[in-house]
């Protein structure tokens, strides 16, 4: 009888080759607590499972050979054609996410080497007490309350609870300043902008993560911060930090909006990237046309090879995010949203040299 179970266990457990099963993970992360976090831009390489579908697909997401087919080629014909397909719907649990409602174009997508896919997010929060999961809730939680999109990564527990104070403060103290009642979530895109981002402009600037290649410039900034601004603080001899850090955080911010931009030049540089495209024959010249209408697309070209269109973009890197993350909502907003287009795959310069040819 034993021996009966455990076969047929084995029969309904996930193999090796399939991808992974949601239930399982939200069992072992006790994730049951539900935050619906709208339509996102999800890179396909963080979706590594299903809820339902888990036995179908292998570990790369490619529907097995022994399913009908018949789904996979109307969804590949219609990424073909370059017409939109509505968003997937996502669980996401930390990191992972995992198909409730569109697997198969998932599978497509992967299969056409798309980077990324619309999708409506569910967030699963993990309930688990390791250590990991305090710090992911606390991270969580500071998102939520200030609204601001995930751009400071701290490591260690408390810090982002630290912030969150740093923050009330600043609340109290624009409302003191203007005599008007300020919205939590103001207070912290006004704290973001004119206290945290010149801060980590600093500490980028500085060798400090040269020698700590596992913190974050959050986390310096939140040990710098508390030592600084915090209420007992002792100076060490020698040292000139005053010259660049205010003993207040108010002075502070104050001191920053007196500098010029060039000062702290990469806050608000250009991010040049290259968009390269392949689209539906014979629709070249319409898809260009619509490019060259967009105000960020400085150049397109036509061109013979594995792809189709060239484009080169000039954007203004976001104060709130990463350059990456302001490259994918461009493309996916303006680029991927012309009929025709197949697939798209962005190229970031790491070096560049240009010639004045004027």
């Amino acid at each position: 009888m034993n021996k009966l179970l455990d076969k047929l266990l084995k029969h309904h457990k996930p193999q090796e080759s399939d991808v992974k099963n949601f239930l399982e993970k939200q069992k072992t992360e006790e994730a049951f607590d539900y935050r619906k976090r709208g339509v996102l831009s999800v890179p396909l390489k963080l979706i590594v499972g299903s809820v339902r579908r888990y036995h179908d697909f292998d570990n790369k997401f490619r529907l097995k050979q022994h399913l009908p087919q018949e789904r996979m080629a109307r969804i590949r014909k219609i990424m073909r054609a370059g017409k939109p397909l509505p968003p997937v719907d996502l669980f996401q649990i930390k990191d992972e996410y995992y198909v409730l409602d569109g697997n198969h174009r998932i599978a497509a997508a992967k299969e056409f080497g798309f980077k990324d896919i619309t999708a409506r997010i569910v967030e699963c929060i993990p309930r688990k007490n390791t250590w990991e999961n305090i710090l992911y809730r606390e991270h969580s939680m500071f998102y939520d309350k200030t609204l601001l999109p995930p751009a400071i990564t701290l490591t260690e527990v408390g810090q982002y609870i630290y912030l969150l104070k740093q923050i009330s403060a600043h609340q109290q103290y624009l409302e003191d300043e203007t005599g008007q009642v300020s919205p939590f979530e103001k207070a912290a895109l006004d704290w973001y902008n004119t206290i945290y981002a010149p801060f980590a402009s600093i500490i980028k600037q500085s060798r400090f993560l040269e020698y700590f290649p596992k913190r974050t410039p959050g986390d310096f900034y939140a040990y710098i911060s508390f030592h600084q601004w915090g209420n007992w603080r002792q100076k060490a001899d020698g040292v000139e930090i005053d010259d660049l850090i205010t003993k207040n955080m108010e002075e502070f911010r104050k001191k920053m909006a007196e500098k010029h931009h060039p000062d702290y030049s990469e806050m608000l540089r250009d991010i040049t990237a290259f968009i390269l495209l392949k689209v539906v024959t014979r629709k070249e010249q319409q898809i260009i046309e619509k490019l060259f209408q967009i105000e960020e697309v400085k150049e397109v070209h036509s061109v013979h090879g594995n792809i189709d269109i060239l484009v080169k973009i000039i954007l203004t890197r976001d104060l709130l995010s990463s350059d990456a993350e302001v490259i994918g909502r461009f493309v996916q907003d303006k680029v991927r949203r012309i009929p025709g287009i197949v697939s798209s795959e962005t190229l970031i310069p790491s070096i560049s040299k240009t010639r004045d040819t004027g």
